[in-house]
């Protein structure tokens, strides 16, 4: 029988997360996004499968993916802002949270145990679509990729994060779907947690990350977060 997490405790403090691909499975609206810069230039469309692992690096891994181009290239700049016109009319058309993330932010919340986004997302996304998915006033921070001077993998976002939050990195778990993630949770000194679940759209697997843990449904975080819980 599970035990009600508010009689549970934890050795953590708070718990951080990424947006995309580990909160909440965006890869559907960003990769129509990406695949309206294809039909605009009358070019094949990109199969979801092989853009879905490229929505973890955002703008610049869409792209990449479906142009064969890096950030070096003269068209990127004019595809990235057409990119964002296109993915800001279509943000929330079938982006939802990942299977049992609610359930985990409940558990969250009824254990009174602060939670937070991290995210390289600009926030001209990020704070429109955490009001639609009804996250904005239950988070404790929510940091962005512009928020800050820096980006993961630098670790500013998350320590900007924690500050906001009144919470120790030293206390606090950060969980990621990619390897930058990871970089940058151990650059703040936080334990750190690979979603194995999400895009992960490095080359290298998540097990090679380095991760203190890796999960493969978000389920498995509440056994990280309350050790006791049966």
């Amino acid at each position: 029988m599970i035990q009600n997490v508010k009689n549970l405790s934890s050795p953590y403090h708070g718990v951080f997360f990424d947006l995309d691909g580990t909160l909440a499975d965006t890869a559907p609206d960003l990769v129509a996004a990406t695949n309206q810069l294809l039909s605009a230039r009358n070019l094949p469309l990109k199969p979801y499968e092989v853009l879905r692992p490229c929505a973890s690096a955002g703008a610049r891994g869409l792209i990449e993916g479906a142009f064969g181009i890096d950030t070096r290239h003269p068209d990127f700049l004019a595809l990235r802002d057409e990119f964002f016109e296109n993915y800001e009319k279509i943000l929330f058309v079938d982006s939802k949270l990942f299977d049992g993330i609610e359930h985990l932010l409940n558990q969250l919340d009824s254990a009174n145990l602060p939670w937070g986004i991290v995210t390289n997302k600009g926030k001209r996304f990020t704070s429109p679509l955490m009001d639609l998915m009804g996250l904005s006033q239950r988070s404790a921070s929510i940091v962005s990729g512009d928020t800050t001077a820096h980006s993961k993998p630098h670790p500013e976002p998350i320590l900007h994060a924690a500050r906001i939050a009144r919470i120790s990195p030293a206390n606090a778990i950060y969980v990621g779907d990619d390897i930058r993630d990871i970089v940058a949770g151990k650059a703040a000194g936080m334990k750190t947690v690979a979603a194995a679940y999400g895009y992960c759209g490095c080359e290298e697997p998540p097990e090679a990350w380095g991760a203190d843990f890796l999960i493969q449904t978000p389920q498995e975080l509440l056994q990280i977060i309350f050790p006791d819980r049966v």
